[in-house]
């Protein structure tokens, strides 16, 4: 008989904390809701021992048994089988890391996979009962595991801990002397665990939704715009609909002008901006998948104002991918957009966005910065050679610490440094060692550099900036006494801050680790 249990991944989610791991959750399943399926997986799962997990799929989850010495094909040995938790079905391709300290952390590689029957003996008609019963015979169709195997409970400890064995039996496809371990490659990547290890495509994210679990580290790779899809949006009048990159974008004002024409120039208009955009949108969006984005937007040209724009509108095609801010307030920005495909890019840009800001973290986890940012702002009357100056003096310092830094160009001026960092650190932390790392710097100019805070307080108590509530890193302004230069210490918080921005804007924007 079935044990009448409300859901089957009760065990499962109970021995996971699932704010830190990256495991799937699972979708919540009560017995016999769902119809039995007939897929199996054989992980290698190299956690604090090496083992195999056995899992077969049925009533909507993969009842699941630890095999430390791998299955196999010889019917002459017998393998020892622990009977663990019921796992959600997402985990039947999952191939990649468990972050160390958490629930089985460690690598895994999908083994060997395929199809399973269950012959059943006598009255025991349904797999679920037949494992309640202590015995399990079934036939799998795998790339590795071909014929008739049989699982048998052979004890219960006080602990409620069941053994098993799992042998295969004598047909066509036993195999004597069959070792698990003389095929070690996984059947989905053709990689082994050394190499998953080394370069993991995905890692779990638990508390979001099963869909949504699977967090590929790798984005993927895009075809350049096609030259027949340029002349097309060259034959577009003035507004019109455009296929570009599988998508059907609504682009509108394409003859406005967005940058007035200098000299011997010819001016830049909304048109020239949307091919830029879908030129240089398959680089750019590896560098924002899976971040909210912020649009600075100038709908009439950078003549006249320009203003804020986060909040994606409700209009926008149904394709782009958005990100709800589970922190925001209510009067915050709830809804974002997030920029995973070339498409995505050309929507902004016809959007009238001509600055867009990714985060510094991912919206997997927005509290923790991928990147320290510090941010060399020149005054109005610093010259470029003193900018330099004061960016070599960081990058012998980068030097000497041994990390990557990357300066980019922003505003007129100015130059901002990027630094990869391992998911880990918060923002209080990257400001700290940007503050240190920065003051080291000033120390070396102790006479042209001077500190200051640039706090304003929420009614939360927490830091933020002059545009954002929210924003919690702080702004350390160094002004060049000589020349009012400033480097400051940048981390934003959720939301960015203008990369062209002016001197006055400076003294209230992000700090150590900006999201921008």
């Amino acid at each position: 008989m079935r044990v009448p249990t409300s859901d089957r991944l009760t065990t499962y989610r109970n021995k996971r904390d699932f704010t830190r791991t990256r495991e799937p959750a699972g979708a919540t399943v009560s017995v016999g809701s769902l119809p039995t399926g007939n897929r199996f997986v054989v992980p290698r799962h190299r956690a604090r021992r090496l083992h195999y997990d056995f899992r077969l799929e049925m009533d909507g989850v993969l009842a699941s048994w630890a095999v430390p010495k791998g299955p196999t094909l010889d019917p002459n040995v017998r393998r020892a089988a622990f009977h663990v938790e019921d796992h959600p079905l997402e985990y039947y391709d999952f191939e990649g890391v468990i972050p160390a300290g958490e629930y089985g952390g460690g690598d895994v590689i999908v083994w060997d996979v395929g199809t399973w029957d269950h012959y059943y003996q006598r009255e025991d008609r349904d797999p679920v009962d037949a494992v309640a019963r202590g015995e399990l015979h079934v036939e799998l169709d795998g790339q590795k595991l071909k014929g008739k195997f049989v699982l048998v409970r052979t004890s219960v400890d006080d602990a409620g801990k069941e053994s098993w064995l799992l042998l295969h039996k004598k047909d066509e496809f036993a195999t004597k002397g069959w070792d698990a371990e003389d095929h070690p490659r996984s059947v989905l990547s053709g990689r082994t665990n050394d190499e998953v290890k080394a370069d993991p495509d995905r890692l779990w994210r638990s508390d979001l939704p099963a869909s949504e679990a699977a967090i590929p580290l790798r984005p993927p790779v895009f075809e350049p715009v096609s030259r027949a899809e340029l002349r097309a949006l060259d034959r577009l009048g003035s507004s019109g609909r455009w296929e570009v990159f599988g998508r059907e974008l609504k682009v509108t004002n394409l003859d406005k002008v967005l940058f007035p024409a200098r000299s011997r120039e010819k001016p830049v208009t909304k048109r020239d901006l949307i091919r830029y955009a879908a030129q240089i949108g398959p680089t750019l969006v590896p560098y924002l998948t899976r971040r909210a984005l912020n649009m600075h937007r100038y709908p009439n040209g950078v003549g006249s104002a320009g203003f804020w724009h986060k909040e994606l509108p409700d209009h926008a095609p149904s394709w782009l991918i958005r990100w709800d801010n589970p922190d925001a307030d209510p009067d915050e920005t709830q809804t974002y957009l997030v920029v995973d495909e070339p498409a995505a890019v050309v929507w902004a840009a016809n959007f009238g966005a001509l600055e867009w800001h990714a985060w510094t973290s991912r919206v997997e986890d927005p509290q923790l910065p991928t990147y320290a940012l510090f941010d060399i702002d020149p005054g109005e009357t610093t010259t470029w050679s003193e900018v330099l100056a004061l960016a070599r003096l960081h990058r012998t310092a980068f030097e000497h610490l041994g990390v990557a830094a990357f300066p980019k160009l922003t505003g007129r001026r100015g130059l901002q440094i990027w630094v990869p960092i391992a998911t880990g650190p918060s923002f209080d932390d990257t400001r700290e060692w940007v503050e240190r790392v920065s003051r080291t710097v000033g120390a070396v100019l102790p006479d042209a550099v001077s500190w200051k805070w640039q706090v304003r307080r929420t009614r939360s108590t927490r830091p933020s900036s002059r545009r954002t509530v929210r924003e919690r890193p702080l702004v350390r302004r160094s002004p060049l006494r000589s020349s009012g230069t400033s480097s400051r210490i940048l981390g934003c918080g959720p939301t960015a801050t203008r990369s062209a921005a002016s001197s006055s804007d400076l003294t209230s924007a992000g700090t150590s680790s900006r999201r921008c």
